[in-house]
């Protein structure tokens, strides 16, 4: 098609930016690994924990055999006790080597599960506060001290420099709200208003910038939630026999021991937020100090515990998918392509065979044989409204959220024992109204003789 389209003297179409999403557990790194083979493709994951080195199991990375077949790349680069390594950080790095790979007439494939950095692959939506900076001290630092004040506080700082981006964060979002005070103290512009600049650009949309590539391809794994909650299961179970707890205890004793020594251990941060790290604390922790039944307890704690995170971790996966990219509001969204990976045994005619002609549309310039999800946008957008809740003694963000809230149970519960205080109140009010009229009656009439 390339070379008919040269002969007619027409440009061939631009190869496309391949990104793959999906749950944890849905085979993404897989597909991405078979496209590259088949395509002559590279990839780039797209994943926050699998920048760093150590915690390969843990992590799921690709093995060292499967990163000889295909170039990857952004894996295992980052030291582990980096604990500020950011998304602007990635960004850069990722941006740098897809335009690499594209000026070398290759096809770059983006996948992993970390919603926010394939999102700024994809979308300007990343402010760098970096260039525009004139402190001298690193801004990811500033974040972190940042996130170690109050939220309550946090948050009455960002109102007073920009009321609009306050608003629409809630106090208990630390890292919104610390990202927020950055951006405007880095900048000397509200981060509202770099947002706004950033929508009204040509191609923006309600929630940011253009898109960065225009002709991405986006290919969307998903599982009967049954069958991949039983596929995340027996994959912790592999887990373990490939080695995971020689791995977390490696890991423990080489970076951790000594901070839990000395009780600064962070769990919000950089490699030690991975999950199934902090799941197994208190078995790490206590191993060699307590008996060996008290140790099996905490080993199986840990293991259900990390089941059960990952299970929820991938439903949040799912959920981002069908609202920044289904429900994105604006133009600026890239059609999604579904493939169900409910059954693996059928996975060549599922996945792979459609993947595969899907994207050589892309490279080819023409439409795809298979029809993108539908988009299920609502015109009646979800606001970032704010609200005060004084009955439960919460903030509320959001439309959708205020209007979940006042159905809750919690809610309907507070409502049900104020209106019996209410009702208990009037009668007592009202008894006494009635006393009193009878005592003024009788004061009123002299006594009979």
């Amino acid at each position: 098609m390339a070379a008919a389209a040269l002969c007619l003297g027409r440009a061939p179409p631009p190869r496309p930016l391949v990104v793959i999403l999906g749950a944890t557990g849905t085979g993404k790194s897989a597909l991405a690994l078979q496209l590259g083979l088949r395509l002559g493709g590279e990839i780039v994951s797209a994943d926050s924990m699998q920048v760093y080195k150590g915690l390969d199991i843990i992590t799921n990375k690709v093995s060292p055999q499967e990163q000889r077949l295909c170039r990857h790349h952004m894996i295992s680069f980052v030291d582990p006790l980096v604990s500020n390594y950011t998304v602007v950080d990635f960004r850069d790095k990722a941006v740098a080597l897809i335009e690499d790979i594209f000026a070398r007439d290759k096809i770059p494939i983006v996948v992993g599960g970390t919603n926010y950095y394939i999102e700024s692959l994809l979308w300007k939506v990343l402010i760098n506060t970096q260039k525009s900076s004139t402190s001298p001290r690193p801004v990811t630092d500033r974040k972190v001290e940042l996130e170690q004040l109050d939220g309550v506080e946090l948050h009455r700082r960002l109102s007073q420099v920009d009321p609009e981006m306050a608003a629409k964060l809630h106090p208990h979002d630390k890292r919104k709200v610390a990202r927020s005070l950055q951006v405007f103290e880095e900048t000397g512009i509200p981060h509202s208003e770099i947002l706004h600049q950033q929508q009204e650009e040509e191609g923006g949309g309600p929630l940011g910038g253009p898109l960065k590539y225009p002709h991405s391809c986006i290919l969307w794994l998903h599982a009967d939630q049954a069958a991949l909650d039983q596929r995340l299961e027996k994959r912790v179970d592999d887990m373990l026999a490939a080695g995971l707890l020689e791995e977390l205890r490696d890991f423990h004793r080489r970076y951790n021991q000594e901070k839990v020594a000395e009780n600064r251990q962070d769990y919000q941060h950089g490699i030690f937020q991975s999950i199934g790290f902090k799941e197994f604390h208190e078995y790490l922790v206590s191993e060699g100090n307590c008996s060996p039944e008290t140790s099996a307890l905490l080993l199986q704690k840990g293991i259900q515990a990390l089941k059960q995170v990952t299970k929820k971790y991938a439903r949040r996966q799912n959920k981002w998918v069908r609202n920044r990219f289904l429900r994105r509001p604006g133009p600026n969204v890239p059609p999604v392509y579904g493939l169900e990976v409910s059954d693996l045994l059928r996975w060549e005619e599922d996945v792979l065979k459609p993947a595969l002609e899907i994207v050589e549309s892309f490279i080819q310039g023409r439409e795809p044989p298979v029809e993108p999800v539908k988009m299920e946008y609502d015109v009646n957008e979800n606001k970032r409204s704010h609200r005060v809740c004084e009955l439960c003694d919460r903030v509320i963000i959001g439309d959708r959220e205020w209007a979940a809230h006042t159905r809750s149970k919690s809610h309907l519960h507070h409502l049900k024992k104020r209106r019996k205080l209410e009702a208990a109140s009037h009668a007592a009010e009202t008894k006494g109204d009635g006393a009193g009229t009878e005592i003024s009656g009788e004061d009123s009439v002299p006594p009979l003789p």
